[in-house]
């Protein structure tokens, strides 16, 4: 059902998918929820749960956190009570049993929490998805998703001021202004509108301090990132007839020769953007089963079709897609290929 609101901000008509008003009904019929989100979460996944978080414990709710990966080092200040648990099948099983719903937040394919995805689907509890991103798979009982949104933390913040659920306040600004600057570039991506830097203006009204959640993010890296960020570079190639793709290839031996991990190439991708005259950027990883790739364009290129053909999913600029049974090397040139036609179409 399409609603239309004024927007409380900016003063005009706003069209969004999304029915907060049943998102209300559904959280206040409820008592206890399992919150979850993608594997390698960035800071619009751990920011939404913190932010959810606190407005179901503000409602005196029962509530748990548990993903399949373990929060990355420089998103862990957003959790500062330590309130997500890295998923195990015997300690967390029993909790899938006993509450009342499961709450998929920043992702909406249930592959997409790789260990947890059976028990999640097998479990008869109620379900729902809060989520911006395209390519929806039906695994839950109720979605609530709209892909204008810039970040699934803009989703929560609409939902506080929308419904008046709770009182927006630093707790829940806090990690919804970091899920906001991060999925939108900090605030240079085209999704960056008006109406997002109202909603910063406001979260920083409530005592946010943009220097401060930056800093935390993207200013205080381990000495092994930033290695690690030189041995991609060192690896860049361009590639096609204008050579207006750009991609880099990290490889196993390198994180481990250099102690990093994969949430550490958070972000490497768009490095690959900065080149005079490139429009696609790509980063390979080659995982412990498999590998992955982050694909990144200028324009109206679509990376999320790009993504798709890979089996993976995302937004128009930003995309992603993992392959578990395949080799890196003899899958390069293949996506490469594939990705030129983007351009010359």
């Amino acid at each position: 059902m399409l609603i239309t609101n004024v927007n409380h901000i900016t003063g005009k008509i706003d069209r969004r998918m999304i029915d907060f008003l049943t998102l209300k009904k559904i959280i206040e019929n409820n008592n206890s929820f399992l919150l979850t989100t993608h594997v390698n979460p960035d800071a619009d996944a751990i920011g939404s749960e913190i932010a959810f978080y606190f407005i179901l414990k503000e409602l005196g709710k029962k509530v748990f956190i548990i993903n399949h990966s373990e929060t990355p080092y420089n998103l862990e200040f957003l959790d500062k009570d330590k309130v997500i648990e890295k998923y195990d099948e015997q300690k967390h099983s029993k909790i899938f049993n006993e509450v009342d719903m499961l709450v998929a937040l920043d992702f909406n394919r249930s592959d997409r929490v790789v260990s947890m995805q059976n028990r999640f689907n097998e479990s008869k509890k109620l379900k729902i998805c809060i989520d911006h991103h395209q390519d929806e798979e039906k695994f839950v009982d109720h979605f609530f998703i709209d892909t204008n949104y810039a970040a699934t933390g803009q989703i929560i913040y609409d939902f506080i001021k929308k419904t008046g659920i709770v009182k927006l306040n630093y707790e829940t600004s806090y990690p919804i202004y970091a899920a906001i600057m991060t999925d939108t570039g900090s605030f240079r991506f085209e999704r960056t509108t008006p109406e997002i830097h109202f909603i910063a203006a406001d979260l920083i009204e409530h005592g946010v301090v943009p220097g401060e959640v930056y800093d935390r993010i993207y200013d205080q890296s381990k000495f092994s990132k930033i290695r690690l960020l030189g041995a991609a570079l060192e690896t860049m190639q361009l590639f096609g007839k204008d050579k207006k793709i750009s991609y880099m290839v990290i490889k196993q031996e390198t994180l481990k020769k250099l102690d990093a991990v994969e949430s550490d190439t958070e972000n490497f991708v768009n490095y690959n953007l900065s080149v005079e005259g490139v429009v696609i950027g790509l980063l390979f990883i080659e995982l412990k089963e498999g590998f992955k790739v982050s694909f990144r364009s200028k324009g109206t290129i679509p990376m999320n079709k790009l993504a798709n053909e890979f089996g993976g999913g995302g937004h128009i600029n930003a995309a992603g897609a993992r392959i578990r049974d395949g080799k890196l090397d003899e899958f390069i040139s293949k996506i490469l290929n594939k990705t030129e036609e983007y351009i010359l179409s």
